[in-house]
């Protein structure tokens, strides 16, 4: 029987004078600020916990797949053998579940909760507590061309492709800080996606800023082992009005996280996936 909680999630508010949002990536080193000209605003949501239904919820209805299939890398700790070890056969258990033909993954995450430090370089990063989507329609075409070569992009991009995340904890199982997810169902496309500007030292990228909607039904798998994942669609190129093109997701604070819960750890990857 599914169970719900309630918890803060935290939505974007555009900037007041109208302008386009953007976010720094390079954070301030002293306080790990990112400076950006919008706001995250708290709304308190019902999160519902669907283990025993994780079969309910797919990549093309809700835009997430919970599955069940224990890594062979267990360390993540040096990033050349997550390279090594943990890429092909994520390669091959993101091509197996979704039919695709091709997958390429463009980097990975580690995060690493540890309260009190400074969220200022990759080996820091912190679970992220913001509703957002990774990627826009233009951020998602501009990947395909930044990670492939000009020979390949052109053709690849006349047939479906998608970018998709494959997130699992690591180390022991995340009851604090766990991953939320809204399914793509309950949200509003034209009036509920904002996008924001990634702005780097050397370019600019793109992301979805989230506004608040009641309407928004998530979900989420609570106490997620190491030998779960969740593979989140951030972009699909298949627009046709029934396919989940993409899903909003946070981290957030379960109210049902034990005292003594060790602190979550996690990997993400990031994938470019291609059909025929």
């Amino acid at each position: 029987m599914s169970t719900k909680v309630t918890a803060e999630l935290q939505y974007f508010s555009p900037p007041t004078d109208g302008s386009k949002a953007y976010t720094y990536i390079n954070a301030d080193t002293s306080t790990g600020v990112r400076p950006q000209n919008w706001e995250a605003v708290p709304h308190d949501l019902e999160i519902e916990n669907i283990r025993g239904r994780e079969g309910d919820y797919t990549l093309d209805n809700a835009g997430f797949y919970f599955g069940n299939e224990k890594s062979a890398h267990t360390a993540f700790v040096d990033d050349k053998a997550i390279e090594n070890e943990y890429y092909p056969e994520s390669i091959e258990l993101v091509k197996k579940i979704t039919g695709a033909t091709r997958a390429v993954i463009f980097d990975h995450t580690i995060r690493r909760h540890r309260p009190g430090v400074v969220d200022d370089s990759p080996d820091k990063r912190q679970p992220v507590p913001r509703v957002h989507v990774d990627q826009t329609t233009a951020s998602s075409i501009a990947r395909v061309h930044r990670h492939l070569p000009p020979t390949e992009a052109p053709e690849l991009l006349k047939r479906r492709f998608q970018i998709i995340n494959l997130w699992r904890p690591i180390s022991h199982p995340a009851l604090e800080w766990p991953l939320a997810l809204c399914d793509f169902r309950s949200i509003d496309q034209k009036n509920d996606l904002v996008p924001v500007t990634l702005r780097y030292p050397d370019r600019d990228g793109e992301t979805f800023g989230v506004g608040f909607n009641p309407n928004h039904k998530w979900k989420y798998v609570r106490g997620m082992t190491p030998e779960e994942f969740v593979l989140i669609k951030c972009f699909d190129s298949k627009d046709d009005g029934k396919t989940a093109i993409l899903t909003p997701h946070t981290a957030f604070q379960d109210p049902t996280t034990p005292p003594d819960a060790p602190l979550r750890e996690s990997i993400e990857l990031r994938l470019l996936v291609f059909y025929d």
